[in-house]
């Protein structure tokens, strides 16, 4: 009976990790990040679901002589803003898990 109880027990657990989780999901999709590139002529913006939401150019960076440097500011803007949120989504998911999850196990091996 013991037995039946705890696994009970551990499935209400898991189900309350699930809801969780999911309302942390959401959560993340308010959170904004923005990165900058070349000084701030190129911004991206992100949400905390490692989403690009917008990217802004200054007008002084668009020279069609030279594509490449744009192209590169762009890559740049959107890999820092994809870190920064990818940062933040994994720092919330590991306080709505922690909870759940024994003493320093690393929610990180969840894929958290």
């Amino acid at each position: 009976m013991s037995d039946q109880m705890n696994m009970a027990d551990m499935f209400g657990k898991m189900m309350d990790m699930q809801k969780k989780m999911s309302e942390t999901q959401d959560t993340l999709a308010g959170v904004v990040v923005t990165a900058e590139a070349g000084g701030g002529m190129v911004k991206v913006t992100a949400n905390g679901q490692q989403r690009v939401t917008a990217i802004s150019i200054e007008k002084e960076v668009i020279d069609p002589e030279d594509v490449e440097l744009l192209e590169d500011l762009i890559i740049a803007g959107v890999n820092k803003a994809l870190e920064e949120a990818a940062s933040v989504a994994k720092e919330e998911m590991t306080k709505a898990a922690g909870s759940f999850l024994p003493p320093g196990f690393d929610p990180g091996q969840l894929g958290l």
